[in-house]
């Protein structure tokens, strides 16, 4: 029909963990112009958490750099994910075709729709040196974890609240990929401006009874609630400074207070456990602000009041205060 056509593809990342089949091509973009048109067609990939994702536009070395004008197209600055849409077939101009259902919630997906990728290859690297804990007790951990995870999401996804993986959880998938298996417990982070008061009934509705409360929802809130199998989800409120975030730490007998200090960061999508989940995107600063440079080496004895670099004493609770501010349970 006259148009000229760009192709754009590149390695399948879904293949990435599997080191035999790393290395197919597959298509991400096709950009056709008409004189002074052009139409960018984006190709969506499905991934094992049932979202839908697009690769980076990336041109080759020897691509035409004025064939469009790249910085005026909507996708492809970065790889993207969404949520699958369900379609629904409308006339534009006697032509049949289709949009989401949900027009709104897509177009607002696409300003925080950012992907990385986990790092598969370090994560071979790391196991070439520290060998995997392949046990019968780690894998019935990681199986309970993953469970746990998954049922985090969905309680919270309903309520509308996002969230992140912190901590042990955040190492885990930045370093190997997976889940810690001596971590013991389920880490997340959740903005306190996103916290709902109907957040505690919620997770137990779905069967996971509150351990316990720390702090207040203006200060160092922290929840706790039990898994089966023994495994534990640690919720971290994180509070926003001008120039750095913070998420609080209470020592049930003495009414210590901690405070743990981070560098600001946005959040990215990733896929974890066959999942579609947040981490932060200035993954490594993150990282090493909790577990300073060494964080490749693993550290089984963890002391969360003195281990990580980024801890610093913040006072103590007032004794009028222990009822509301320590709840154990």
């Amino acid at each position: 029909m006259g148009f000229q056509c760009l192709k754009i593809q590149s390695k399948d990342p879904r293949l990435d963990g599997i080191d035999s089949l790393s290395g197919t091509e597959i298509p991400l973009h096709y950009i056709c112009k008409l004189t002074t048109h052009a139409i960018h067609l984006v190709v969506f990939h499905e991934r094992s958490g049932h979202y839908l994702w697009h690769g980076h536009l990336r041109l080759k070395g020897h691509s035409d750099r004025k064939f469009v004008p790249f910085r005026k197209l909507h996708f492809g600055r970065y790889p993207g994910a969404f949520d699958r849409p369900v379609l629904h077939q409308v006339i534009i101009d006697g032509l049949e075709v289709h949009i989401p259902k949900d027009p709104m919630h897509f177009l607002e997906e696409i300003p925080h729709s950012r992907f990385i990728e986990c790092r598969y290859k370090e994560a071979r690297t790391f196991f070439q040196q520290y060998l995997d804990d392949n046990t019968v007790e780690a894998m019935a951990f990681r199986k309970s974890a993953k469970e746990l995870l998954q049922l985090a999401a969905k309680t919270l996804k309903k309520l509308g609240i996002r969230f992140w993986l912190s901590s042990g959880t955040c190492l885990g998938w930045y370093r190997q990929c997976n889940i810690i298996p001596y971590s013991k417990d389920v880490d997340l982070g959740i903005f306190i401006q996103d916290y709902k008061s109907d957040i505690i009934i919620a997770f137990q509705d779905a069967g996971l009874p509150l351990k316990h409360k720390f702090g207040k929802v203006e200060d160092s809130l922290e929840l706790s609630f039990q898994g089966k199998d023994d495994v534990k989800l640690d919720i971290f409120f994180f509070y926003e400074e001008t120039d750095h975030m913070w998420n609080g730490g209470t020592q049930a007998k003495t009414g210590k207070k901690f405070k743990y200090k981070f560098p600001k960061f946005t959040l990215c999508w990733t896929e974890f456990v066959d999942m579609k989940v947040h981490v932060p995107c200035e993954t490594i600063e993150y990282i090493e602000a909790n577990y300073g440079k060494t964080w490749k080496i693993p550290v089984k004895t963890w002391d969360w009041k003195h281990s990580p670099p980024n801890v610093q004493p913040n006072g103590v609770w007032p004794v009028s205060e222990w009822d509301e501010v320590i709840q154990l349970y």
